[in-house]
């Protein structure tokens, strides 16, 4: 369903750790809003629900809900780091579109 790189992984326990938090998983979400109609939502959380997928790779878990998982099918989330800034990059081949920012799309 969802890959991470390991680069993604890797920043994910950064700062799993600053937050004092090692044990948690990312929770990734698309929601609705943005300029392209459909958004992404990542935040960490302590656990799963029992409507969760979670998928584990590269030592990190990653918990992904129901409806957000039709939309994130065979994507993958890395982290990339340059001149122009840094960030966790969603690559999704379910998007149709996205906006100029990057920060939104339609499927």
């Amino acid at each position: 369903m969802v890959s991470v790189t390991e680069t993604a992984a890797a920043k994910i326990k950064t700062l799993l750790s600053e937050q004092g938090h090692p044990e948690y998983g990312l929770r990734m979400q698309v929601v609705g809003g943005g300029c392209s109609g459909l958004s992404y939502r990542l935040a960490f959380d302590k656990e799963a629900t029992d409507q969760d997928t979670v998928i584990e790779e590269n030592g990190v878990k990653v918990f992904v809900d129901m409806k957000s998982a039709l939309y994130l099918a065979g994507t993958q989330l890395d982290y990339v780091d340059g001149l122009m800034g840094a960030g966790f990059k969603v690559n999704n081949p379910n998007a149709k579109s996205s906006c100029g920012c990057g920060e939104s799309f339609s499927a």
